[in-house]
């Protein structure tokens, strides 16, 4: 039997890096929502295609989905789902290979950590939201 230092920790842990891992996601969202043209404009900005749809996924998927990551609802699909669209974000919004620097180097920054959240969002895709979590009930 292996015995780890976290066990009696783990669903605490898998708490606090639900809430750190959407905190950023739910704010921004937020600040999409509540400032939505401004939000197609930027979209229309990046070369977006549909705008508008664009703007409307990014706020469904920041605000109502981080959200539900926090809540620990549906978490794994969710999780897994949310990858995929910071994965879509990072291509979409952080070309760096396309630029000179320092917006170059600024952005490869934006970029890599848009794969590190992939990663803990992975992470949490496999190991589920804990007990401390809508689905864990």
């Amino acid at each position: 039997m292996r015995y780890s230092l976290f066990d009696g920790q783990r669903d605490l842990i898998l708490l606090i890096a639900r809430v750190l891992l959407m905190i950023l996601f739910v704010l921004s969202g937020w600040a999409k929502l509540t400032g939505f043209e401004g939000t197609v404009g930027y979209m229309t900005s990046l070369g977006a295609p549909a705008p508008m749809l664009a703007a409307a996924v990014a706020v469904c998927m920041e605000f109502i989905v981080g959200i539900l990551l926090i809540l620990g609802f549906y978490t794994r699909p969710l999780a897994f789902l949310f990858a995929l669209f910071v994965l879509g974000t990072a291509l979409l919004g952080h070309p760096f290979w396309n630029m000179v620097d320092p917006e170059r180097a600024a952005n490869m920054t934006q970029f890599l950590k848009n794969l590190s959240i992939c990663g803990g969002l992975l992470a949490l895709a496999v190991s589920g939201p804990g007990r401390f979590s809508v689905d864990g009930r």
